[in-house]
């Protein structure tokens, strides 16, 4: 990885990777790398150029025609192209994994994801895999719905979460799962401050 430090933080949804990221990256004062994002960005360009998720050939002419900025996308927008990155193609991903991996050889870099440790960066001198119980993680997102003023069920977003763990366990390509010498921290019943706080250590530790 050469002279710039890589922290690779892993996990399913509902886990709060992207926001302890950003806590941790301006922690540290490197830069955050939201790869969600950046898949959502091709997908919401793809969704407008009315090419859809399984054309293939229509994604490999307009990827040559992407300018992907690292950006936040409303919540309706997500939804709506997030299918891109769930039945991403290969030249997607191939695309990206290029452009994720270039950031991380000029920079110092918080990376989150599913797959940042095993497939992104492999050789990131720190991994984190961030989880906690699905009750856990469908309490937080059913509050996150409800401050939004939306009407949520915490029944169907805990089994939707449920579903969605198994999605990513059981992926063809990068499925969801820690690399073998990541660190597991379990944030079940933590603050997100008591959150950011241990993963911090464990980046100084790691780092000496």
């Amino acid at each position: 990885m050469g002279k710039y430090v890589s922290v690779a933080i892993d996990g399913p949804a509902g886990a709060g990777k992207s926001t302890m990221a950003k806590r941790v990256a301006k922690e540290l004062g490197y830069l955050y790398v939201d790869t969600g994002a950046i898949y959502r960005t091709v997908g919401y360009h793809m969704w407008l150029m009315g090419i859809g998720p399984r054309d293939a050939d229509g994604i490999r002419r307009c990827l040559d025609d992407v300018n992907i900025e690292i950006q936040h996308l409303e919540d309706g927008v997500s939804a709506a192209s997030d299918v891109y990155k769930r039945q991403a193609q290969k030249c997607v991903r191939d695309f990206l994994l290029d452009m994720q991996r270039a950031f991380a050889r000029k920079h110092n870099v918080v990376m989150d994801g599913r797959d940042i440790g095993t497939v992104v960066l492999p050789k990131a001198q720190v991994k984190i895999f961030l989880t906690a119980s699905p009750e856990e993680r469908a309490k937080r997102r059913f509050e996150e719905l409800t401050e939004k003023g939306e009407k949520a069920s915490y029944e169907k977003v805990l089994q939707d979460m449920k579903q969605r763990d198994k999605q990513d366990s059981e992926r063809a390509i990068a499925p969801l799962k820690p690399a073998p010498d990541a660190v597991k921290l379990d944030t079940s019943g933590n603050t997100i401050e008591q959150s950011v706080s241990e993963i911090l250590a464990i980046v100084r530790r790691k780092l000496g």
